[in-house]
């Protein structure tokens, strides 16, 4: 196993082309073929004694319910070859088209969070969570190792070592790194984002198991080359034209965008009363560092700027003409105080928390020097909770959070055999940077008097699922109606604004799976209503669907699945991206055509390896030659995509 590690480190600083990692790949998995594995410890008499089963996974959110049995390793092939489900966030985002670029979310979602936050979020998605990263409980050391890579250059690389003393501990090591290319205006392709991450965690309980404690500290570093979208040419008078992909013309050449992140997570738990009655406590500390560089600021003939905002290339600059270097240092720190409880019947948490945060952002003058622009700390106080109550099919769930004293979430729910009926209700300020932000090419100030102080947006929301078996096929079906007033988003001049307007949303989602035999469906459509209007930009539909065939080869010694996945989004105006900022805005001049994105795959397991090849937009050049994800960012055109994925348990 140690010889297999040293040839994926030499193979991955080779930096050998993508073809010739293909073929190396197919040959591994032909001897996989050809000999049996060895993955798994088997005793004389050949029965498995360290496999799946032996190895658990122990989740913070499972130890704040106070249930530290864990769950067994996901082993299934139904996602491992669906990109969105190689990163820490499988939701659904718009994109700059290409892996590890800006991303946001979608999809309406809830919010939930108050008080101090940056709002620097366009590379969250790559970021795993403190809270949620997974803890371990094995019998035997566990190394699990993942591989995915597509022929435009998007990789995925992750390796993880963890194992126990005894059931009292257990620590462990992750290594991620995500990579992709560039795929417009790149002869050859040239590297766009580098990203890393080094996770380092642990547990330990005590024998009578009354005392828990979780522990990581995670070390996440992105970098993206940002391009500004395509520069359309003379002779580019439709969207249709853009697609030429490497050969078309970028805004920017020199600019990059930096987010870096350190975070240190501590929750332990102490059981007073058997498990009725447990104090907990959680300790949460966050720093992201932000830069973003533009060394070659674009200008025309006539002397002024050709790309950010139309506002900026009218007073130009604000602190050196030639280039642009904009800082922001964000630092948190979270104690969390609470007690918590656990029956068949009834769940609760009580907690309160403290909040220290500090923000400093600089700006790159003419001279080189790099002045403190602004300075702002906060400390604050948050009261929160949970209960829930459950009786045979009957169920009450009730969550909320009050920060002193202007903000708030609530939520809850009942639910009566496969019907849940829920409320949900928040108030929340802006974010620190729709508050303040001073850069080379914006500046704005609504925490002054130069400019009206934002009031805080408030959402209310409504929602009825449904959730039924019916022999071989599973239904969810949900409904809900979302009232936002006040809402603060990034206007068509990319800066904050506030609605005095009250928007409302109406989604609808249908979830159908069906297993019958050897074939397997599992469609998602989502739609909503009302969100391509003022400050608000969704698309109407948004479909998944995967229909595959499944079963056994070579006398079971593997098995596999062939199908179809299909994803699809309807005609909309998009988000466009300001990267000196970081922050997605609405535009009304740009809209996406409907498009369906197809994809084919194979993909098999072999006990303790999982492997998948894809074939990505298969339907490219059949119905258009292309699509946009973004404003004048395209998706990637079609690529071979592969990926292994083998948990070794000695």
């Amino acid at each position: 196993m140690s010889d297999l590690f040293a040839l994926c480190l030499r193979w991955r600083k080779s930096g050998l082309a993508a073809g010739f990692r293909a073929a190396l790949l197919a040959g591994l998995l032909a001897l996989l073929l050809a000999a049996p594995a060895r993955a798994q410890i088997i005793d004389d008499s050949t029965k498995v004694l360290y496999g799946p089963l032996t190895t658990r996974i122990v989740r913070e959110r499972d130890v704040l319910r106070d249930q530290t049995e864990g769950t067994t390793l996901d082993t299934t092939l139904n996602t491992f070859h669906n990109q969105r489900y190689w990163l820490p966030d499988s939701s659904f985002y718009q994109d700059l088209g290409n892996l590890g670029t800006a991303s946001r979310r979608l999809l309406w979602q809830m919010p939930t969070q108050l008080g101090a936050r940056l709002g620097r979020n366009a590379f969250d998605r790559y970021a795993p969570n403190p809270a949620t990263i997974p803890y371990y409980d094995t019998r035997s050391p566990f190394t699990y190792f993942r591989y995915q890579q597509s022929s435009v250059g998007e990789q995925i690389f992750e390796l993880t070592h963890s194992r126990s003393f005894k059931k009292l501990a257990n620590v462990g090591i992750t290594y991620n790194r995500v990579a992709s290319n560039k795929v417009l205006a790149s002869i050859p392709r040239n590297q766009m984002v580098r990203h890393s991450t080094i996770t380092l965690f642990g547990r330990y309980q005590t024998e009578d198991e009354r005392y828990h404690l979780l522990a990581n500290y995670l070390i996440t570093r992105h970098e993206a080359v940002e391009q500004g979208g395509i520069r359309p040419q003379v002779g580019d008078t439709a969207l249709r034209q853009l697609f030429d992909y490497r050969l078309e013309e970028v805004w920017l050449s020199q600019a990059v965008n930096r987010d870096n992140r350190d975070d240190a997570h501590l929750t332990q738990t102490y059981r007073l009363l058997s498990k009725g009655l447990t104090a907990y406590h959680t300790l949460d500390f966050n720093r992201q560092q932000n830069r973003y560089n533009d060394d070659a600021i674009p200008y025309d003939a006539e002397g002024r700027i050709r790309y950010y905002s139309p506002a900026t290339a009218r007073r130009q600059t604000r602190y050196d003409s030639l280039k642009t270097e904009d800082r922001a240092n964000y630092r948190q720190l979270d104690n969390t105080v609470g007690v918590l409880g656990h029956t068949n019947a009834v769940d609760y948490r009580l907690y309160g928390r403290y909040r220290n945060a500090r923000l400093e952002t600089r700006s790159l003058l003419a001279d080189g020097t790099t002045p403190t622009t602004s300075e702002r700390t906060f400390n604050q106080v948050f009261l929160g909770g949970t209960a829930a109550f459950r009786y045979q099919q009957f169920a009450i769930e009730t969550a909320g959070e009050y920060k002193l004293a202007d903000e708030y979430w609530l939520r809850a729910s009942a639910r009566l055999g496969p019907l849940t009926a829920e409320i949900a209700s928040t108030s929340y300020s802006p974010t620190l940077t729709q508050q303040q932000f001073d850069g080379n090419h914006f500046q704005w100030n609504h925490i002054g008097q130069d400019q009206k102080p934002f009031n805080n947006t408030k959402v209310n929301q409504l929602l009825v699922r449904a959730e039924r078996t019916f022999g071989p096929q599973r239904i969810l079906a949900e409904g809900a109606v979302v009232n936002i007033t006040s809402l603060v988003y990034y206007n068509e001049q990319a800066v904050p604004a506030q609605l005095d307007t009250e928007r409302q949303l109406f989604i609808g989602r249908l979830r159908h799976r069906l297993v019958l035999g050897k074939l397997r469906a599992d469609h998602d459509l989502t739609l909503t209503g009302g969100g391509n209007g003022d400050g608000l930009r969704i698309p109407a539909i948004v479909l998944n669907s995967r229909v595959a065939y499944q079963g056994y080869l070579f006398k079971k010694a593997l098995f596999g699945q062939i199908g179809l996945e299909t994803y699809f989004q309807s005609r909309w105006r998009p988000y466009d991206y300001s990267p000196s900022t970081q922050q997605f805005f609405v535009q009304n001049s740009f809209t996406a055509r409907s498009y369906p994105v197809m994809d084919v795959f194979v993909s098999g397991d072999i006990k303790a390896v999982t492997f998948f090849l894809k074939l990505a937009y298969l339907n490219q050049g059949l119905y258009r030659n292309g699509y946009f994800t973004t404003p004048y960012y395209t998706g990637n055109p079609r690529s071979f995509q592969f990926g292994l994925r083998w948990n070794f348990f000695d």
